[in-house]
């Protein structure tokens, strides 16, 4: 459906995207996660049109649209800040395009209050100034005004930024649920993990203007491949050589003691596994606790490492900080990275480094 090959995006002497490769599929919610400056809102604005790239293809439908003007691209957009006119009311908003594009009067309303009550605003709304409305309604408004024209791909730069998290929360769900309900092949821009993990079916996690992997969310998070994604997704604990050599004590496992080495906060446990497993327990003292409603979040120090870890309040163990404990960790669970170029580490790699150790 989209493709980026060979994208090459410069301003002045400064290399926003020094080389870009992607490939959207039809349907697909698309993900570009990323720190703020990464360059995921230049790729979004350069597959829209509005900047010139200095090298590469933009291809949509096996079309090249690389110097077609933003409008011929057959893509809506809802930006960060909505972009509304505050002069017009909601209805005039939302018809703004089809006016463009000069579509019957009768037609014109028609669409316009068809899109209204999918994204759940009433017509009394449709007679208000954008500016009687709430951040929340003025987003469904944005997000409208570019789904009236049947556009072949959806764009949205952080939309979600402006809103508290609650309204966020619930927001980011009807928008996903729009997108399903049009099949429309959409590219969302976040820098907030849990919303990229949430709603996309793929994600591309960019760093100073390069991808650092394309995968699920499942993918991004379990299997992360690089040592910036690991960091970058989710919560983890940092781990010693020390514990890591301890790990490989208990059970057999020939983890790198050299690597970079990670352990995802939901992957440790204060109690054992049922039925044994894999797992092995290493002592450990609780350093804190914290209590969050449903669960508890503890910092355990076990052979120089800081484990976080979460306890659920409707059952396990909850040891006071100060106390002996164990930490219950599968050798499997950890994620290990090459220490000079940041690589996840293989099966392999494993290997020759336990061979090569004096």
């Amino acid at each position: 459906m989209i493709r980026l090959d060979s994208i090459k995006v410069s301003f002045g002497d400064f290399n926003a995207i020094p080389h870009l490769d992607l490939h959207v599929r039809p349907g697909e919610f698309f993900t570009l996660l990323g720190p703020s400056g990464c360059g995921k809102t230049t790729a979004l604005r350069t597959l829209a049109g509005f900047i010139q790239p200095a090298g590469g293809t933009v291809t949509v439908d096996g079309k090249d649209v690389t110097r077609l003007p933003s409008d011929k691209r057959q893509v809506g957009m809802v930006f960060q800040n909505y972009a509304l006119f505050p002069s017009m009311s909601v209805w005039e908003n939302i018809a703004f395009g089809l006016r463009v594009r000069k579509e019957k009067g009768a037609d014109s309303d028609r669409m316009v209050r068809d899109i209204a009550h999918r994204v759940e605003l009433s017509d009394e709304q449709l007679a208000k100034n954008v500016a009687e409305l709430s951040g929340g309604q003025q987003q469904r408004v944005a997000v409208a005004r570019a789904l009236v024209l049947r556009p072949k791909i959806l764009l949205l730069d952080e939309p979600l930024s402006n809103l508290d998290a609650k309204l966020r929360h619930q927001l980011r769900q009807q928008l996903k649920d729009l997108q399903s309900e049009f099949g429309i092949t959409t590219v969302y821009v976040t820098h907030d993990q849990d919303e990229a993990l949430a709603m996309s079916d793929r994600v591309a996690v960019f760093n100073k203007g390069v991808v650092e992997q394309v995968g699920t969310p499942q993918e991004i998070y379990d299997h992360a491949a690089t040592e910036f994604v690991c960091n970058f997704i989710g919560d983890s604990s940092t781990l010693t050589p020390e514990f890591v050599a301890q790990v490989n004590a208990a059970s057999g496992a020939q983890l790198s003691t050299r690597a970079s080495s990670y352990l995802r906060v939901e992957k440790a446990s204060l109690d054992a596994p049922a039925g044994g497993g894999t797992a092995v327990g290493l002592p450990g003292k609780v350093l804190s606790r914290t209590y969050h409603g449903l669960h508890s979040r503890y910092v355990v120090r076990s052979h120089g490492a800081d484990i976080r870890l979460l306890v659920r309040e409707d059952g396990g163990a909850h040891p006071e900080p100060g106390t002996e404990t164990t930490v219950y960790v599968r050798p499997d669970h950890i994620l290990q990275y090459h220490s000079e170029t940041g690589a996840a580490l293989q099966e392999q790699d494993r290997q020759d480094q336990a061979v090569a150790l004096p």
